[in-house]
């Protein structure tokens, strides 16, 4: 069980109580992260989709995908809790509005690229700065929601990312049937990406830190502080020390379902034979069932955590884990002869994959104090990236001396059951995290010194 961390006393401004946040405002508020999170997905979209393109262009081995994808994953490990950091001395809007959009010059950069190298160095700078959205915009949606619709909100959000870049692969794969079109890729994603920074900076209103916990929201600021405390060695010690996040954090060392976006056009296109065009085609029904995934499974969650709270939303997100193994061995390891049958299975795929944001971050929301949550998703979402650069890497080296198809059996089949099988181990540590949370809440409320307002 963890111990709770010292409750800051020179907070700033008073927090708008959680309940007096107008849905519309929330709404505004929800459609802007998703709007940040959705740029930020376009130039890892770019290179996913339109790899083939861009491997005849720059005469590069399948091997180079697999790079390009770990390299950026690398840089979030050591460029996201430095976003924490300085979120912690600027206002987190500004923060986002630069690592999420304005750093979008980075991206029509990429654009120019004229061989591997530079392509490798761009992609890698653009993923150091937009790495910084990812734990930051999760740390505010928890401040946004409270526990009972954070399913239903982490849905949206994660879910009208991959509707946008589910209709962003289509469009992209067209551009591959004119020489350099994927230039015009970047070009247009990192535009997009600087038009939403500036409406981040314009419109978006910070709720502060704790403003949708029910024992706080009634309270002045002075029982939190209203910025996110940093990824320091300390915190990670807090962190790693509440026992349910730490088993969280292990068990998404097996989330590999992301390989099939990451390699799933390069897959029909070398192992199955359809070309670029038609290949990226398939994105735009899994995406669509990623987010109906994202939206169903956020309400399933939400119902399940308020009848069975201690065990509701491990059960859904073990049982995702299982089915979409089964589905990926039939998708990847028989040969189907119809793109149309290709499409239904990435959709099934694509909407067991959409469960799981609807899950894992309101799991971590649940058990982590307000004010270390940007740090808990900083150091989650670092070692995510660790395991996904490891399996990346392994996937392209695999693919180019086996096969795509026996990477895909042991990347989306072996290691999600063990993923599932791991799920296991969080029931108990999870109950007993959640129950020590609520009440050192209950705490701070009740020996903050004021009457709530």
């Amino acid at each position: 069980m963890h111990s709770a961390p010292p409750v800051p006393t020179d907070g700033g401004a008073s927090l708008p109580p959680a309940t007096g946040q107008d849905s519309p405002r929330r709404r505004r508020q929800l459609l802007l992260l998703s709007a940040a999170n959705s740029a930020d997905s376009g130039e890892q979209s770019v290179i996913s989709v339109m790899f083939p393109a861009i491997r005849a262009a720059l005469d590069l081995p399948l091997a180079a995908l697999g790079v390009l994808g770990a390299t950026a994953k690398l840089a979030g490990v050591v460029f996201g809790p430095l976003w924490v950091s300085i979120a912690q001395r600027v206002p987190r809007t500004q923060v986002l509005a630069a690592c999420s959009g304005l750093w979008g010059v980075w991206t029509i950069a990429t654009g120019f690229a004229q061989n591997y190298a530079q392509l490798l160095v761009m992609s890698t700078i653009v993923a150091a700065g937009i790495v910084g959205g990812g734990p930051l915009v999760s740390g505010i949606l928890a401040d946004l929601f409270d526990d009972k619709s954070r399913g239903r909100a982490a849905g949206f959000l994660f879910g009208s990312v991959a509707l946008f870049t589910g209709a962003l692969g289509p469009l992209l794969g067209q551009l591959s049937r004119f020489a350099d079109g994927w230039r015009y890729g970047f070009f247009a994603v990192g535009t997009m990406q600087i038009l939403v920074g500036l409406a981040v900076l314009r419109y978006f209103k910070d709720p502060g830190v704790g403003a949708a916990e029910p024992q706080l929201a009634a309270l002045d600021a002075t029982a939190l502080t209203r910025r996110p405390q940093a990824l320091n060695r300390a915190n990670v010690r807090r962190l790693l020390g509440i026992r349910s996040f730490a088993l969280i954090c292990v068990q998404r060392l097996f989330g590999s379902q992301f390989i099939l976006l990451a390699f799933g056009v390069v897959f029909l296109v070398d192992a199955r034979g359809f070309s670029n065009a038609s290949a990226s085609l398939v994105t735009l029904p899994t995406a669509v069932s990623y987010f109906l995934g994202t939206i169903g499974g956020g309400v399933l969650a939400d119902r399940m955590q308020r009848r069975f709270p201690r065990t509701g939303r491990i059960a859904i997100l073990q049982t995702s884990y299982l089915v979409y193994a089964v589905v990926a061995f039939l998708t990847t390891q028989i040969p189907w002869s119809s793109l149309a049958a290709y499409a239904a299975l990435f959709s099934l795929l694509g909407a067991l994959q959409g469960l799981q944001p609807s899950l894992n971050r309101p799991l971590i929301m649940s058990v982590v104090p307000p004010e270390l949550r940007s740090a808990a998703f900083a150091l989650f979402l670092a070692i995510e990236s660790v395991a996904w650069a490891a399996l990346t890497v392994f996937v392209g080296q695999l693919g180019d001396s086996t096969g795509l198809e026996g990477a895909f059996l042991w990347s989306l089949v072996v290691v999600i059951v063990a993923g599932g099988l791991f799920a296991s181990l969080l029931y108990r540590p999870y109950a007993r995290d959640l129950t020590a949370l609520q009440h050192e809440l209950d705490r701070r409320a009740a020996g903050s010194g004021q009457s709530p307002k």
